[in-house]
């Protein structure tokens, strides 16, 4: 039983380190933003017909 103890004990550490490293870069940790743009060509905007077999006539 003592080594189910100890197990589950260092279990509970990493854990807790686990989530203490992501509080801690969610919280201090800011990450650096630029402006973005992206172009779409007009093609990939057009619906496709829906050729699936389920819908057939």
């Amino acid at each position: 039983m003592p080594s189910l103890l100890r197990f589950l004990l260092i279990l509970v550490i990493i854990g807790l380190a686990g989530y203490g490293l992501v509080y801690a870069l969610g919280t201090y940790v800011r990450p650096a933003t630029r402006p973005m743009s992206v172009d779409v060509p007009l093609r990939n905007l057009q619906p496709r017909p829906d050729t699936s077999p389920g819908n057939a006539p």
